[in-house]
């Protein structure tokens, strides 16, 4: 459980913080949120906010995984507000490409609700 918290708060970063090559378009545009555009919020600061949102999962994955490491008992909150940071990021700016995120942070809720593994526990 610990590397896979940490692997995936990893994962975040590199989703979302690797640098647009003009030659090689990205899979998704960290500038476009339909919620965001709705609101009129141009690109830039979209692309800011997703940034800042994506920073903020991946240090609480990673807290949250070092929390299994370290044996403590509050890790299963950090995983959850983990979890939560992601969904918020992947729906406000959702684009088919991230389903597999959407899916791995549902998952993280699920393993925390059902206490799983109970080794961690």
């Amino acid at each position: 459980m610990r590397a896979f918290l940490i692997v995936h708060g990893l994962l975040h970063l590199g989703v979302w913080t690797t640098p647009e090559q003009p030659d090689r378009p990205a899979p998704f545009d960290r500038g476009h949120s339909w919620a965001l555009a709705a609101a009129h919020v141009s690109p830039a600061p979209a692309r800011a906010v997703a940034l800042a949102l994506a920073w903020y999962t991946a240090l609480v994955y990673v807290v949250a995984g070092a929390g299994v490491l370290a044996g403590s008992g509050w890790w299963p909150t950090a995983a959850l507000v983990a979890a939560a940071g992601g969904l918020a990021l992947k729906a406000i700016w959702f684009d088919p490409w991230l389903s597999v995120g959407v899916l791995l942070d549902v998952g993280v809720i699920v393993a925390v609700a059902c206490t799983w593994p109970a080794s961690v526990y």
